[in-house]
């Protein structure tokens, strides 16, 4: 906000009206060590323009980042018209449809966008969208249960351990055990997941490409889920959607639901969040699908409109016999996918993952030949991979940060078995010079 027309008086008002005697006291929930305490280096009295010439100069604190780190959130180019049509007024201020059928404008964008998240991911029907692409794999998890009534649900170590951990949260309420699928040479062992399916198990949970930056076999490994039994098992895929540029549509190979997030889809990094999270599955599911569902329908005149459909707003309140809590949905970033999706088109969305495994290739092929440094696995990966680095990877990340670039994820933050492993991403945004000057730096690195 550039300007608040409060005065000091309509402040102490304000404070007055909902019982609190500082504006402090309103962060009380904010823990003290996590509160700025100094005040800023900016004198009293400055005139409009002096200040704006402050804060800017301030601003310029921040470090703009070469980004070479993935792990979930990544530096994908934005086309102009996506924050230009995003900013409008009757996007960005709008707010969930209460009655919904007279919001045929945000509806429709709705529309279009489970549209191209059906296309992207070769499902029969997706929904408004999620909240982020963690809480649409837990929410997949949950509806595997529901449909089969099993109570344990596999999920491979090569899925992100932050989705692992936000899938142990939603099932540890309704008691389901979650079983890891160990990983051999960086991606799920088939032979592992084949013995551990039984007639307990209602779900499968993946990722492709994997956390490690690996391509899952997902054919293979829905073979080994024992696709004839009655009923299989749900086989669900978190994917990454530029992937889906040039790897094969999960529903494709017979994915029962798919997830993911959408941040790459036209939603700026933004320091970690927020993301959008998409869910897809197949017509004979659609009623055990979690969140909201827009269908194109006609009116009693035979005009073309839109509506929620399959279920009402009010099932998301009736706790345990509700399909899902989650009544709303991420409209606003759900329509920076569609506009990016629109954009760019499935040429373009294939140009662009196509040139996001270039980089990373070329990148991977000179990291691996610096004295001291090899790749991890050797199976194939989209646009990030896992290299055992020679010295600790914070050394090396604090060298890369001094020259301007954000280095590779430390993976032994998250499983001590990959202690000394790096996770380096290289975008379409990388350029080749971006490359050299990484390749430079860790060269120089003894």
């Amino acid at each position: 906000m550039d300007f608040i027309p409060h005065t000091a008086d309509d402040t102490a008002r304000m404070l007055a009206a909902i019982g609190v005697e500082r504006f402090e006291d309103l962060l009380a929930d904010v823990p003290a060590d996590l509160r700025a305490t100094a005040r800023p280096d900016i004198a009293d009295g400055l005139s409009e323009q002096a200040l704006w010439e402050r804060l800017v100069a301030m601003s310029r604190k921040n470090a703009e980042l070469v980004c070479f780190r993935g792990a979930g959130c990544y530096d994908h180019h934005i086309p102009a018209v996506v924050p230009s049509l995003l900013s409008r007024s009757e996007f960005l201020t709008g707010y969930t449809p209460y009655q919904a059928e007279l919001s045929q404008g945000m509806l429709t964008t709705i529309y279009e966008y489970q549209s191209h998240i059906q296309r992207l991911t070769g499902m029969e029907v997706a929904s408004a969208s999620m909240y982020d692409g963690a809480s649409a794999l837990a929410e997949a998890a949950l509806m595997t249960q529901r449909a089969t009534g099993r109570g344990r649900v596999l999920i491979s170590a090569g899925v992100s351990p932050r989705y692992r951990e936000v899938v142990a949260t939603y099932l540890s309420g309704i008691g389901t055990e979650l079983v890891d699928v160990p990983l051999r040479n960086g991606v799920t062992d088939r032979d592992a997941l084949a013995a551990l399916v039984d007639d307990r198990v209602a779900g499968v949970l993946l990722q492709n490409p994997n956390f490690l930056g690996c391509i899952e076999d997902l054919a293979g490994l829905f073979a080994a889920t024992r696709p004839d039994a009655a009923p299989a098992p749900f086989r669900v895929v978190a994917a990454n959607p530029i992937a889906l540029g040039i790897l094969a549509a999960p529903g494709d190979l017979g994915a029962d639901i798919v997830v993911g997030e959408g941040q790459p889809l036209g939603v700026p990094m933004s320091f970690g969040g927020p993301g959008v999270g998409f869910f897809a599955t197949r017509m004979a599911h659609v009623r055990q699908m979690p969140g909201r569902l827009v269908g194109r329908t006609l009116d009693a005149d035979g005009n073309e409109g839109f509506c929620l459909t399959f279920q009402t707003r009010e099932q998301h309140i009736r706790r345990e016999k509700a399909t899902s809590n989650i009544c709303s949905n991420q409209a606003l970033l759900a329509l920076a996918n569609t506009l990016y999706l629109s954009s760019v088109g499935p040429d373009g969305l294939r140009r662009t993952a196509a040139r996001c495994h270039q980089r990373a290739t070329e990148l991977a092929r000179r990291v691996a030949a610096l004295p001291g440094w090899e790749m991890a696995f050797d199976g194939p990966f989209f646009h990030e991979f896992a290299v055992r680095a020679p010295l600790p990877p914070e050394r090396v990340n604090a060298a890369l940060l001094d020259a301007g670039m954000l280095g590779g994820a430390d993976l032994g933050a998250f499983r001590p078995e990959w202690k000394g492993l790096m996770l380096f991403c290289a975008t379409e945004r990388r350029t080749p010079e971006q490359i050299d000057a990484l390749i430079h730096v860790l060269d120089g690195l003894r």
